[in-house]
């Protein structure tokens, strides 16, 4: 694949000069396109051109010729062009080269509108002006991209390859394009494994949908595994995608396939769910990572205002990363559970933030509480860093199902794979590890529970109830003591404040009160107040709040602070500055791991964790959040202890002695 990869970007070598690195992909793409239809239809031109005499509606055509050249192996073009014309017999009449491919791209078939999105027109207009046309199709016409050469799969692998070259020539974050294959099989045999038996099935048939779909690579390696498991399943393939290019390369890749055109829609999928009214059986995704949704910010909001009824109800992420939209998304286009238990499955990549970003009661954290209440969540599986082309950050897939095995109800797996990918003999960008066969293999065995004891590998695995990853965020209060003291300090600082420092006579007043200390407010507010009058000082309440608020230090040894009006009067009144917060997890103690057993199960917490060290604290419940958390990296630590004193001393003797014999030979 990348000797080809390599041939068809050697025409790069023919656009340097009048045209920029940035530009080569605008070129390369559309004409790759073109040559691989080019060699799909060449067998069947003389049935092509027959049908397109007999019959002149659109589906007329597409049903005779599907039916005319289905095979074992393909299930039939359902795409045709009018023209007569290949990029061979284009270049035999060299004096009007352009106007051939526009009448030969001109004549493809209403369904096959994908040249549109490349500009394809323009491009060749272009090329002709900068002399460099002839040269381009004389390059592509030699190479064969025929189903016998390149397969389905390998042909999406050369679109990707092309695409991150452009990216990266361009600088332009090739990753967000190119998922590589290895975590595409990995990510697909997850998914199928819980339903493999089901898929063997005769008569089975599946829908497929990618929301971030790219070039369709994901839906390519679906759909090859489940025909690998049941040559006779009926397989349809759904996308979206907002990049008008990869939309036009996974368009016509689909065609070519046999599958329906219209099921791949272009579209920012935050925006505008192109399948609203449809459900999948299987939803794969690797939506890009980091991507703020600032753009769509107005879309979105007004979706998750929709009285609960839209995708993202359940809570919002910032705004500075998307990918919780998309974990959302994903987990609403699941099928719904039928009359026989089959629901819908999916799988997702995701950096490491939707873990445990977000505190109690934030938008991460209730997107994660609707994802394991909901029990969606079957199980995480973490990779190997380095494993993508434009991020080395570590990287998760998450496996998910409204339908979930008995023995696997009310948990979620967490599967430790950072330790089984193996190094790649050349990096591509940013990725220097792979997922091999073996470990692939491996990690699957896991996820189902049938790893070899005696294996040599042996995959960590955890199995956790879904309310482990559940706490409470409780605020502990501590009572307001204050001392007050009208020291030089203390009336600066007055001074300093904004709501006091223009009030006359203010500072002057203070400075005339002494410097008595109070431990009592009520006490200091009433001396200070009759003071303040007699010196013609008049405050708002506001400002006499301000002041004492501003004058008074805390001290252990004052009075307790207490209410002196409102619902709450007379009532110790809690110090904002002591404020701290407890998280205190479901089932701590032994105690149920149920909502409903949040006070006895807090209350034993803050009687054993927290009143033997502050006595005088209590718990203000009206601030009481849940929270969830799925602290991964936390279940798999292995504690190494530090290398013991002996070995560090001797190992720095060592390193001094080097360094002595080394500037000794200087000296010399």
């Amino acid at each position: 694949m990348s000797v080809l990869s390599s041939f068809v970007w050697s025409v790069a070598d023919t656009l340097r000069g009048p045209y920029s690195e940035a530009e080569y992909g605008s070129v390369i793409l559309p004409f790759t396109v073109l040559r691989r239809l080019e060699c799909v239809m060449e067998p069947h031109r003389e049935v092509m051109a027959e049908i397109v005499t007999q019959y002149s509606g659109e589906q007329q055509r597409r049903t005779h010729l599907k039916i005319r050249t289905r095979t074992e192996d393909n299930a039939g073009l359902s795409f045709w062009t009018t023209s007569d014309y290949t990029l061979e017999k284009a270049l035999q009449d060299p004096d009007n080269l352009a106007e051939n491919l526009i009448d030969y791209v001109s004549g493809f078939s209403a369904n096959l509108d994908v040249f549109k999105s490349f500009g394809f027109e323009s491009v060749i207009k272009v090329l002709e002006e900068r002399n460099r046309l002839a040269q381009v199709v004389q390059h592509f016409e030699k190479i064969d991209l025929s189903p016998e050469a390149v397969s389905n799969a390998d042909m999406g692998d050369l679109f990707e390859n092309l695409i991150y070259r452009f990216a990266e020539s361009a600088n332009d974050g090739a990753g967000q394009f190119y998922t590589p294959r290895d975590v595409v099989r990995l990510l697909v045999d997850l998914v199928y494994a819980e339903d493999t038996d089901a898929l063997r099935d005769r008569g089975t048939v599946r829908s497929i949908y990618d929301p971030t779909v790219g070039t369709g690579g994901m839906l390519t390696v679906a759909d090859e595994h489940l025909h690998s498991l049941n040559p006779d399943a009926s397989i349809a393939l759904f996308g979206q995608e907002i990049n008008s290019r990869t939309y036009a390369i996974c368009k016509a890749d689909l065609l070519i396939k046999g599958q329906d055109p219209s099921n791949v829609r272009q579209g920012d999928t935050l925006v505008e769910d192109r399948f609203e009214d449809r459900r999948f059986d299987y939803v794969l995704s690797n939506p890009p990572f980091g991507t703020d949704w600032k753009a769509v910010e107005a879309e979105v909001k007004n979706e998750h205002a929709r009285g609960g009824q839209g995708r993202f109800a359940p809570g919002l992420p910032a705004v500075g990363d998307a990918a919780m939209l998309f974990l959302l998304h994903v987990a609403a286009k699941m099928r719904d559970v039928d009359e026989t238990g089959r629901g819908g499955r999916a799988g997702i990549v995701l950096n490491g933030s939707p873990l445990f970003n977000g505190g109690a009661g934030s938008g991460p954290s209730e997107i994660r509480g609707h994802m394991l209440e909901n029990d969606l969540v079957e199980a995480i599986v973490a990779l190997p860093n380095d494993m993508f082309y434009n991020t080395g950050i570590a990287t998760y897939l998450w496996i998910l199902t409204n339908s979930k095995s008995e023995e696997r109800r009310g948990t979620v797996q967490l599967i430790d794979a950072t330790a089984l990918g193996t190094k790649m003999r050349k990096s591509i960008g940013s990725k220097r590890m792979e997922i091999s066969d073996q470990n692939r293999e491996d990690i699957v065995r896991a996820f189902a529970g049938t790893q070899d004891e005696e294996a040599s590998v042996q995959v960590p695995v955890k199995t956790f109830s879904n309310r482990d990853f559940a706490y409470w965020t409780v605020a502990v209060e501590r009572p307001l003591q204050l001392r007050f003291q009208c020291t030089p300090e203390a009336i600066a600082a007055v001074s300093e404040q904004k709501s006091l420092a223009n009030v006359d006579g203010l500072a002057e007043a203070l400075e005339s009160f002494g410097d008595e200390i109070y431990l009592n407010r009520e006490t200091f507010n009433k001396d200070l107040g009759s003071h303040l009058k007699s010196c013609g000082v008049d405050l708002s309440a506001a400002q006499r709040k301000k002041l004492w608020q501003t004058i008074g230090v805390h001290d252990e040894t004052a009075d307790y602070c207490r209410a002196t009006s409102g619902k709450n009067k007379g009532e110790i009144e809690p110090d904002p500055a002591l404020r701290d917060t407890e998280n205190v997890p479901f089932g701590w103690g032994g105690y149920p791991k149920t909502h409903e057993a949040l006070r006895e199960t807090v209350e034993a917490y803050f009687d054993a964790e927290v009143k033997p060290h502050v006595h005088d604290a209590w718990i203000d419940w009206e601030k009481t959040k849940t929270g969830y958390e799925i602290p991964f990296t936390r279940q798999f630590y292995t504690y190494e202890p530090p290398r013991p004193l002996d070995e560090i001393d001797a190992d720095l003797e060592r390193v001094v002695g080097e360094i002595m014999t080394l500037l000794r030979e200087v000296e010399a």
